[in-house]
Order: structure tokens, then C-alpha cells, then sequence
């Protein structure tokens, strides 16, 4: 049984699905066929991703496609109450409801996993923590999954290496389509928009910090240059960093930065990247945001220590103040701002990411004898995703003639 706040918010929550779906044809493209084919037919489903709309519309496709899906959020904040009890309504075994405490949390991802999966979809490595944990009872049928996420990646090539994993996973944030794509233009935007709805303020003119300068700290800096910010940039790499200086950003420490920004957005997948000496130094009315998965990248636990007071200050912002008058401003609660605070990526972005996501469960069914190893997206699947996506928007390529080919990758 569905776990959900209200079903009678469901008719709110059809609404916000059908809308998105009006706009990702390439996954509605793979759901007709599903429908036809029933390649998850007999199967059992686990996801746990962001609970909103485009993430419902996944599990409607993995539906139609002769599954039994069983569907959770991979964030308290990002679950929209709305949407899980439509998605419930619909069909979907759903457990979500917005802003349960960690340990609430905890327990939805439990009760997705008592159906014992055959597939899993997970987003930042939760669901494989629990199943190579607490609850590896229910492992069992497991047969593989995907991972949507740079953190649950680096998660799971940790488990990779320990020999812990629990089944075959693949490395669906490393596809094309993701990172190019989604992780770039869907993070720079959707992290925009929601520190734009959540704050009221302009962006150009401000000093931006960016810390992380991977395809989704690429994005986010893209965007607030596109917007009149002054970007700095922070990071840990030689090369990203020289990449930043060579796209015209600021390249410094941390340490340097703080003092210097108004607005911070950290873009990581590490812990402690803004701690408490960096708030010791920072402008009064400094707003701190994160883009990155786990909410341990601004420490708000050491902001709050510090801090003499806090207060609300508006929906979605708490307000610390320090001991000398300053005062911090951190937006939902440190955790993913483009979902707590937002809607996430726009859908014509998760069209693609999400149509990897169901073919590469197609793909998984497919085959024998997989290690319990990390294994990257198809390079078919993933081509094959980009070539719909042009033709969906009109857009014709060149092809390589068959004397080109031959130039190129010799007889074949």
C-alpha cells in the first residue's frame, strides 16, 4: 500500500504529470513501445529519485512497461506531496511525503525495498547502501540498476572496490546525454531558478562563488555569467581549475572567496567545502546554497553553533546571526536547491536523462553472467537517445559516408 501525506491532492498531482509529459517525447516515445513490448513484464521495480513530475512520469513508463513499480524520493524536501499521491492514484506504489525527518526517510526507502526488486533506480546511492546493509535480506532477486547521480557513482565505485556491491550497477550519470546534457544545462538552470523564486533578488551585479567546476558547476557558473555575476570558481582539480581561468572565471581558494561573495552555491559531491572559518569572514546577508546531492557541503550545523540566533526569515530561508551583527542566510536547510527550493531540471531536459534511465532497464534485462561491478551506459542507448532528441526538435546532422568511416575505424 502507497505511503503518502493526502490522496486528495492527487487530481494537483495528474495535472503537474501530464504537463511534463506534454513536453519529453522521446520518453513518451519509449513508453508506447513499452506498452506494446512489456520488456519489464513479470518485474519488480524499486526507484528512488526525486519525487515530482518527471520523476512519476518514469515510473508510469516503467509501468507500462509490464513492471510492478514501487517508487520513493531520494530527498525529504524534494517530494512533492501533490505529486506522489497522483503517481499513487495511477497505479505506482508510492512512499513519500515532503519534509519526514531523516529517519523517516529512512523508513520509506524500506518500505520501496520490501518488495524484494529485480531492478533498481536510485539517486545518489541510497537504495544500494540499504540493500547492501540493513536490509540485504531483501537482495535476493536483485538482477541490476542504474544510478542517476555523481555522488551515488562515486558511492558505488567504492563499493566496487571493497566487493560490496550488491548487484550490477550502471553508471547512468557518466552517459552522454547526462552529463553533457543534464547535469550541464539542466543543473545551471534549475539551480537559478530556484534560488531566483526562493530569494526575490537580482543576480547580476552580485559576486557568485561556484564551488566545483564539473559539468554541473560548469552549468551554474554558465548561467549566473550569462546573468551579469561576477563567477568565481573553486576547486581541487589542476585541469578544472585552468578550465575555469581559460572560460574567463576568477580561479581561487575557498579561503579567498568567502569574504568576497554574495552568493554561494556549492557543487561538490564532498562534505565540509564551507565551514566555519569561511563564515567568520563573510559579507553580511551572504546567501549559501547547495546543488550538490547530500546536504554536508555548507556546514549548517557549524553555522548554527556560531550563530546567536536564527530565525525564518522567509519561506525557504533561515537566517543565522553571528555574534558581531552579521547575519548568513541559508537556503532549504543546505540540501539540493534546485528541489528543496525548486522544481528541478525543466522536462525537456529529463526527457533524456530519464529515457537512459529506461532503456539502460531494458538493457539490464538482456544480459547474463554481469559482474557486480559498475558498467557504463550502453554507447547504442545513448546515440541512439541524442538522434530522437534532434529529430524531436527538427535538427538534421551530418552522417559519416561509408569511405569516411572506413577513413576513420579502418574495415569493418
Amino acid at each position: 500500500m502507497s505511503i503518502v501525506k493526502d490522496p486528495a491532492l492527487a487530481p494537483e498531482g495528474i495535472k503537474k504529470i501530464e504537463w511534463v509529459r506534454s513536453f519529453m517525447p522521446v520518453l513518451g516515445g519509449i513508453e508506447r513501445r513499452f506498452e506494446k513490448e512489456k520488456p519489464l513484464a513479470g518485474l519488480r521495480a524499486a526507484v528512488s529519485v526525486h519525487l515530482e513530475a518527471k520523476t512519476a512520469f518514469l515510473g508510469l513508463v516503467l509501468k507500462a512497461a509490464g513492471a510492478e513499480v514501487y517508487l520513493t524520493g531520494s530527498n525529504p524536501l524534494s517530494t512533492q506531496d501533490d505529486v506522489a499521491a497522483g503517481l499513487a492514484s495511477l497505479g505506482v506504489e508510492t512512499f513519500g511525503i515532503h519534509g519526514v525527518d531523516m529517519a523517516g526517510y529512512e523508513a520509506l526507502l524500506v518500505e520501496t525495498l520490501k518488495c524484494r526488486p529485480h531492478i533498481l533506480i536510485d539517486d545518489g546511492g541510497d537504495l544500494v547502501e540499504l540493500l547492501a546493509g540493513k536490509c540485504a535480506d531483501l537482495a535476493g532477486d536483485l538482477i541490476g540498476g542504474c544510478e542517476e547521480t555523481t555522488t551515488g557513482i562515486l558511492r558505488l565505485r567504492m563499493r566496487e572496490r571493497e566487493g560490496t556491491l550488491p548487484c550490477p550497477m550502471v553508471a547512468v550519470n557518466d552517459a552522454k546525454a547526462k552529463h553533457y546534457y543534464d547535469n550541464k544545462y539542466g543543473t545551471g538552470q534549475s539551480v537559478w531558478d530556484g534560488i531566483m523564486h526562493t530569494t526575490n533578488l537580482i543576480v547580476a551585479g552580485k559576486t557568485v562563488v561556484v564551488a566545483g567546476f564539473g559539468w554541473c558547476g560548469k552549468g551554474v557558473a554558465l548561467r549566473a555569467k550569462g546573468m551579469g555575476a561576477d563567477v568565481i570558481v573553486t576547486e581541487i582539480d589542476p585541469f578544472k581549475a585552468l578550465d575555469a581561468v581559460m572560460q574567463g572565471y576568477r580561479v581561487m581558494t575557498m579561503d579567498e572567496a568567502a569574504p568576497l561573495g554574495d552568493i554561494f552555491v556549492t557543487v561538490t559531491g564532498c562534505r565540509d567545502v564551507v565551514t566555519p572559518r569561511h563564515f567568520a569572514v563573510m559579507k553580511n546577508n551572504a546567501i549559501l546554497t547547495n546543488a550538490g546531492h547530500f546536504d554536508c557541503e555548507v556546514d549548517v550545523a557549524g553555522l548554527a553553533e556560531m550563530a546567536v540566533s536564527r530565525s525564518v526569515r522567509r519561506e525557504n530561508i533561515e537566517g543565522f546571526t553571528l555574534p558581531d551583527g552579521r547575519t548568513l542566510n541559508v537556503i532549504a536547510e543546505g540540501r539540493l536547491v534546485n528541489l528543496a527550493a525548486g522544481n528541478g531540471h525543466p522536462a525537456e531536459i529529463m526527457d533524456m536523462s530519464f529515457s537512459v534511465q529506461a532503456l539502460t532497464c531494458e538493457w539490464l534485462t538482456k544480459q547474463k553472467g554481469l559482474e557486480r561491478r559498475v558498467y557504463d551506459v550502453s554507447e547504442e542507448i545513448d546515440d541512439a537517445i541524442g538522434r530522437v532528441k534532434l529529430a524531436e526538435t527538427g535538427i538534421k546532422i551530418d552522417e559519416l559516408t561509408p569511405a569516411q568511416r572506413e577513413y576513420l575505424y579502418g574495415k569493418q
